[in-house]
């Protein structure tokens, strides 16, 4: 009888190993999977970005000089930085050395700070766009937004490559008892705090305060909209009144202007929405990353499990996947330019190129201005959109 009950234990242990084991190889390729996807997205959903702007003259505008730039970076982070981490998680430990270890470390910082300024450039680019948009020409213009840029790329070394291969982000005890296979971020205090405030809490107040005070000045112009609107509609209705036969509509030299100015206007709150959700997903994806960062780097007796590391880490990588996902679904002309950029890549043959796009979008405008004058009803329902 006991060797029956001997036999049913080895029996039921071997069982639940089996389960264990088949439950972590299952775990192991989901995770793969998932990893790989997020890669390969950033990779190629940046690079749409980077050759949509390049084909289709409409988004060459000092603004997507930014986007451009975030998005090589973004690819840069896809190819450099990731892979590293990758193998972490598929071999179970560090394959490649302290050099290279350091050489990791560093391009995630320098990376993730390059990212981030580039979105608070361009939320005080935008700022000037909508806020100030008569200094907007002035203080905007190619020559300063390469100065910006060159500030964006060159000023992060001073907290990744600079002091991590000299030792300084790190304790004594670390340097020493390091291993070969093993690569953790293993910082010191005043690094902790000076890395974060300088990659992380500053730009993200700049960009709050900024974004704050663009989506109040937006509010105050959809107002203003709202108002010219109902005044053009009454100016309408007189001048039916009191026009031709044919119900032409009387307006002087200056409406096309103002119409124009008016759907400048409109496109300025929409790019500026669209990289205030930019910026709202990058800190969404990055803050929990910080706030453990800086928490488990200044508590000495906190523990933690390796798997939230992963996920920490992760989740701010997956920000540089998910820009293009929102250019594509709240930019119109991002998502005109991705269509026809992948049309051409899929078809031997391109149907439409870049051009052809460009030249169909003027029509389409020229068309549209045609049709507003004559026809009061549809410049007064056009008028009431606004």
């Amino acid at each position: 009888m006991d060797q029956v009950n001997v036999t049913r234990n080895e029996t039921g242990n071997a069982t639940a190993a089996d389960e264990y084991e088949w439950t972590q190889e299952v775990m192991f390729k989901i995770r793969t999977a998932v990893l790989l996807l997020i890669v390969i997205m950033a990779v190629l959903g940046n690079l749409l970005v980077i050759v949509s702007v390049m084909r289709h003259r409409k988004l060459r505008v000092i603004t997507n000089y930014f986007v451009v730039s975030l998005a090589f970076a973004d690819i840069l982070v896809a190819m450099v930085v990731m892979p590293f981490n990758f193998s972490v998680q598929f071999y179970n430990e560090w394959i490649f050395g302290t050099v290279i270890c350091d050489l990791w470390n560093s391009s995630d910082v320098y990376f993730t700070s390059t990212s981030i300024l580039h979105l608070c450039c361009i939320s005080v680019d935008r700022y000037y766009a909508i806020v100030k948009p008569l200094k907007y020409p002035i203080k905007m213009t190619k020559k300063m937004a390469f100065v910006m840029l060159a500030a964006t790329w060159l000023s992060p070394i001073t907290i990744s490559y600079a002091p991590i291969f000299m030792g300084w982000y790190t304790t004594k005890e670390y340097i020493q008892t390091r291993e070969l296979n093993q690569c953790e971020f293993k910082v010191n205090k005043p690094y902790a705090v000076i890395s974060s405030s300088i990659s992380f809490w500053i730009p993200c107040t700049i960009m709050i305060f900024t974004y704050l005070a663009i989506f109040k000045e937006a509010n105050r112009q959809e107002k203003a909209l709202h108002a010219r609107a109902g005044n053009a509609m009454l100016m309408h209705r007189h001048s039916r009144e009191v026009g031709d036969k044919n119900g032409a509509l009387h307006i002087n030299a200056n409406t096309p202007t103002k119409d124009r100015n008016i759907l400048k206007m409109k496109r300025e709150h929409k790019a500026a929405r669209t990289l205030g959700i930019i910026m709202g997903a990058f800190i969404l994806c990055w803050l929990p990353f910080f706030l453990f960062y800086v928490s488990t780097s200044l508590c000495d007796t906190c523990q933690y499990p390796e798997v939230v590391t992963v996920i920490m880490f992760w989740t701010g990588y997956f920000n540089s996947a998910l820009n293009p996902i929102i250019y594509a679904y709240f930019n119109r002309d991002f998502r005109n330019a991705f269509k026809n950029t992948l049309a051409c890549a899929f078809c031997s043959f391109c149907k439409r190129s870049a051009s052809d796009l460009d030249a169909m979008e003027r029509l389409d405008r020229r068309s549209s201005a045609q049709l507003r004058v004559p026809i009061p009803s549809r410049r007064a329902s056009d008028l009431a959109s606004l």
